[in-house]
C-alpha cells in the first residue's frame, strides 16, 4: 500500500496541511507552526522510505502509480521516480522542514505564511515525482505562484521590485516553456496525442523521435524556458534580489529548491525528448555557464549586504551544475544532480542563519556588523562551516559534487572547466571575506544583546541542514549511486544521438 502510494502521500501532506490551516483560527499561533513542522517531518520519513526502497539494480523509474484525468487529452495524474528524483525529493523534504522550523517566530499573519509556505512545497514535490507533461506544468507553476506573495507581504526593503521582476521573468519563462511543451504535444511523436512522458520517451527510443531540424526548433525552445529558473546567463537578473528580499523561509525555497526546478526540467524533459536537439545546443549552454560562474562569482565579491554575496553566489554555483550537465557524460552528469543537492541544502542553512540575527539586528550589510561570533558563537561557527561547504572544502558534500563536475567536464570543455576553477577561487575569495568582516575583529558595542541561538528548537534547523551536508560529504557514495541510476540511461541515450549525428 505504501509503495503504491509514497508519491501521492508526498504531495498531498503539504497539500492538505495548506487546507488544513484555513480551518485553524486565526489568533492560534501554535497550530500552523507544529501543524507544517510535523507535515516537514513526515516528508522527510517518506523520502528517506523512498532512498532506502529505491531498487538500484532494477533502477528506471519507480512506485509509480498512474490515474486517467481527461482521458480524451491523453492527460493522467502519473507520478514515479528514479535516482535523479529521489534526490530532488530528499532536498526539498530537508529544506521544507527546516524551513518551517526556521519561520516558528513569524508573528506577522503566521497562519498566511505557512498556507503560502505549504502550497509552495506541494508544487515543488509535484514537480519531481510527476510524469505526466500537463500535471508537470501545473505543479510548476503552483510552485511559482506563493513566492510572489511571501515575498511580496513577509519581504524586507525592496521587496515590491524584487517580487514583481521575479514574476515577470519566471512567467515568461514559463509561457516560453508551455509553448515547448504544447509543441511537443502535438508533435505526432506518439500515435495520439499524449501528455505521458514516459509514453513519449518511448517513442523515442523506438526511432519515432523528431527530426533534426524540429528538434534544434524545440530544444532552445525549452532551454530557454527552464533555464530562465536555472538561472543561466543572461537571464540570472531576477534572482539575487528575490533572494535579498525574501523572508527566510522563502529564501531557503527560493534558493534551495525553486532554482533547482529549471535544470530538473532540462534534464527530465529537454535532453531525453529531444535528444539530437541537446547534443546541438549544449556546446552554448557550455559557454553561457562560464558567465555565470565568473561573472555572479565577481559581482558577488563587490557585495556589501550579505544575501546579495549569497544570492550572486548561488547563480554562480549554478554554472557548475549547468557545466555538469552539458558536458553528458555520467561523471559530469552525476555530478550536476549532486551538485544540485548539495547546493540546495547549503544555500538553505546560508539563508536560514543570515535570517536569525538579522531579525535581531535588522542589518544584513557587512560594513555595519563584525566580531559577532563573540556574542553568537553557535550561529557564528555555523556560518564558517556554511562557508567552508560552499567554497568546496572536503569533507561537505559539496566537494564531492563540484568535483565531479570538473573532472567530468573537462575532457568536453576545457577551457569553460578552467573557468569553473577559476571560479573557485573567486568564491573562496568572498566567502572569507564574508566570514572576516562580520563575524571576525572587533564587535560594535550595540551587538552586545543579541542572542545566539539555544535551546533543540532554534538549533535543529541548522543541525538537520550541516549534518546533511556532512553526512553525505562523508559518504557521497550513498547518494551518487542512486542518482546514477536516473543518469547513465540518458548519457546513454545522448551518447547514440551522437553518434547518429557523426560528432
Amino acid at each position: 500500500m505504501l509503495e503504491t502510494h509514497v508519491l501521492n502521500l508526498l504531495v498531498l501532506i503539504p497539500a492538505i496541511t495548506t487546507a488544513a490551516l484555513f480551518f485553524i483560527p486565526a489568533e492560534n499561533r501554535l497550530g500552523p507552526r507544529v501543524l507544517s513542522v510535523a507535515a516537514g517531518g513526515l516528508t522527510l520519513l517518506l523520502s528517506g522510505y523512498l532512498y532506502f526502497s529505491y531498487d538500484q539494480a532494477a533502477g528506471g523509474f519507480q512506485f509509480l502509480f498512474a490515474m486517467d484525468w481527461v482521458p480524451s487529452l491523453g492527460i493522467q495524474h502519473k507520478v514515479g521516480v528514479d535516482g535523479i528524483s529521489i534526490a530532488m525529493v530528499m532536498l526539498t523534504a530537508v529544506v521544507y522542514t527546516a524551513g518551517a522550523l526556521v519561520s516558528w517566530h513569524v508573528e506577522k499573519r503566521s497562519k498566511d505564511f505557512y498556507i503560502l509556505l505549504n502550497a509552495l512545497v506541494t508544487g515543488v514535490f509535484g514537480v519531481f515525482v510527476a510524469l505526466d507533461l500537463f500535471f508537470f506544468y501545473f505543479y510548476y507553476e503552483l510552485a511559482v505562484v506563493p513566492m510572489y506573495l511571501l515575498i511580496g507581504y513577509w519581504g524586507s526593503a525592496n521587496r515590491e521590485y524584487a517580487t514583481m521582476k521575479l514574476t515577470l521573468y519566471l512567467t515568461a519563462g514559463a509561457v516560453v516553456a508551455l509553448l515547448g511543451l504544447l509543441m511537443l504535444y502535438f508533435s505526432g511523436i506518439t500515435p495520439e496525442p499524449t501528455f505521458d512522458l514516459l509514453a513519449i520517451k518511448q517513442a523515442v527510443d523506438a526511432g519515432g523521435g523528431l527530426d533534426l531540424a524540429t528538434q534544434n526548433i524545440l530544444f532552445p525552445i525549452l532551454l530557454v524556458g527552464f533555464a530562465t529558473i536555472a538561472p543561466m546567463w543572461p537571464l540570472h537578473t531576477w534572482s539575487p534580489g528575490g533572494h535579498a528580499a525574501a523572508p527566510s523561509a522563502a529564501s531557503m525555497m527560493h534558493a534551495g529548491v525553486l532554482m533547482k526546478l529549471g535544470s530538473y526540467a532540462i534534464i527530465r524533459i529537454a535532453m531525453p525528448l529531444l535528444p539530437e536537439g541537446a547534443v546541438t545546443w549544449l556546446p552554448w549552454v557550455a559557454v553561457l555557464c562560464s558567465f555565470n560562474i565568473i561573472y555572479g562569482g565577481l559581482v558577488a565579491m563587490n557585495q556589501r549586504d550579505m544575501k546579495f554575496v549569497i544570492g550572486y553566489s548561488s547563480s554562480s554555483h549554478m554554472g557548475y551544475v549547468l557545466l555538469g550537465i552539458a558536458a553528458i557524460s555520467d561523471l559530469s552528469l552525476s555530478g550536476a544532480v549532486f551538485l544540485m543537492f548539495a547546493h540546495g541544502i547549503m544555500t538553505a542553512l546560508a539563508f536560514s542563519l543570515i535570517g536569525f540575527f538579522y531579525d535581531q539586528t535588522h542589518t544584513r550589510m557587512l560594513d555595519d556588523l563584525g566580531g559577532l561570533m563573540k556574542q553568537i558563537p553557535f550561529v557564528g561557527i555555523c556560518f564558517v562551516m556554511m562557508a567552508m561547504a560552499s567554497l568546496g572544502l572536503p569533507g561537505f558534500a559539496n566537494f564531492a559534487s563540484e568535483l565531479m563536475v570538473i573532472v567530468g567536464s573537462w575532457e568536453r570543455y576545457p577551457i569553460p572547466t578552467i573557468c569553473a576553477l577559476f571560479g573557485l577561487v573567486i568564491g573562496a575569495t568572498y566567502l572569507l571575506r564574508t566570514v572576516k568582516a562580520a563575524f571576525l575583529g572587533d564587535m560594535d558595542p550595540k551587538w552586545e544583546k543579541l542572542r545566539d541561538a539555544k535551546g533543540l528548537l532554534e538549533r535543529s534547523p541548522f543541525l538537520l541542514l550541516l549534518g546533511v551536508l556532512i553526512f553525505f560529504g562523508f559518504a557521497p557514495w550513498t547518494l551518487v549511486d542512486v542518482i546514477s541510476t536516473g543518469v547513465e540511461p540518458l548519457v546513454d541515450t545522448l551518447h547514440a544521438a551522437e553518434a547518429a549525428l557523426g560528432r
